[in-house]
């Protein structure tokens, strides 16, 4: 437990100084002590306008990383496969198509797209259920059929850009992968169903530990399998959606997260969910800075970082699973 709390101690404070460097750092630059003055006193023109624009981002993105992370800690629980990943397997991307579609068509009913999204990625998750079914679950079918999933959603969506270019603008506001120009309006928005789906989760760490267990020793404790599966689902496929409605579509975060804080805090999700919510808030944050200084002044959008980081990972993941199962 000491290793756990300093693991958590380490996390916390690299990502209140990661916050504050991104805050500090851009096309405006101010000192630690104006942005604190500035806030305080609202007074200062630069940290105002840092306020309006930058502050939201950098919310936005640790929002994104900690809902993405612990919806990939749930699907892993519920699927029994450590390659789970709602961006990997079509989840993210249905979510968007579907937020998409629903904010062109009703834009009145902006506030309420995450449940549009919720509906797609519900939609992507039962299609990878469906067609990965071969008399049991084998995770590198799934991994496949859901980048198959992956592949028809996106695809969909630059049909419908295309299709829609009338309407190209509002399209690509809220369908690209980035994080710019993000408001104050749409943190309120992440952080009404981003926090819910992460207080659910959290609830929920405790019937993740026993679906640990076989179906039928769980049953045998009295326990509702199915029923729980079906829960926890609904609730990563929340946390997938909201992001993806929010900030697009960024894959691999809840792939490598969880993987890396199970290493470090163990399997009980009562530590791994939050440990690894707070790991994601940091990692996007963290790239979400790298691609706005890096190259300034372009951006690297995080998406595409994670890609980068991300794509070697899950061949890494691959090529261990088949060691374990004794292929070459």
């Amino acid at each position: 437990m000491k290793k756990t709390g300093i693991l958590f101690l380490i996390v916390s404070l690299l990502l209140v100084c990661v916050f504050i460097y991104s805050a500090i750092t851009g096309s405006i630059h101010v000192t630690p002590i104006e942005l604190l003055e500035g806030l305080i006193t609202g007074q200062h023109a630069q940290v105002e306008i840092i306020k309006d624009l930058r502050i939201p981002r950098m919310l936005i993105a640790m929002f994104t990383g900690a809902a993405l992370s612990v919806s990939g800690v749930l699907l892993q629980s519920v699927m029994r496969n450590p390659l789970a990943d709602a961006g990997v397997i079509g989840i993210s991307s249905g979510a968007s198509f579907f937020s998409l579609m629903a904010i062109t068509a009703l834009p009145q009913f902006y506030f309420y797209s995450p449940l549009f999204s919720v509906l797609g990625g519900a939609i992507a998750c039962f299609l990878v259920y469906v067609l990965s079914w071969k008399g049991g679950l084998s995770p590198i079918r799934m991994i496949l059929v859901g980048i198959a999933i992956n592949a028809m959603f996106t695809g969909m969506a630059e049909a419908f850009v295309t299709i829609c270019s009338y309407f190209n603008i509002t399209i690509n506001q809220s369908g690209q992968s980035n994080l710019t120009m993000k408001t104050w309006g749409d943190v309120r928005l992440i952080g009404v169903y981003g926090v819910a789906g992460l207080v659910v989760a959290l609830f929920f760490s405790r019937w993740c530990n026993l679906l640990a267990l076989q179906d039928k020793t769980a049953k045998n404790l009295g326990l509702r399998v199915t029923r729980m599966r079906l829960l926890i689902s609904i609730t990563a496929v929340l946390l997938a959606a909201v992001t993806a409605a929010v900030a697009g579509v960024i894959a691999f975060v809840g792939l490598l997260i969880p993987h890396i804080s199970r290493r470090l805090v163990g399997s009980d999700h009562r530590v791994l969910i939050p440990f690894s919510a707070l790991s994601g808030a940091l990692l996007i944050l963290t790239a979400d800075t790298l691609g706005r200084t890096l190259v300034a002044p372009n951006e690297i959008p995080a998406s595409t970082i994670m890609a980068v980081i991300g794509g070697p990972f899950l061949i890494f993941l691959l090529r261990r699973g088949d060691r374990l199962h004794g292929h070459s």
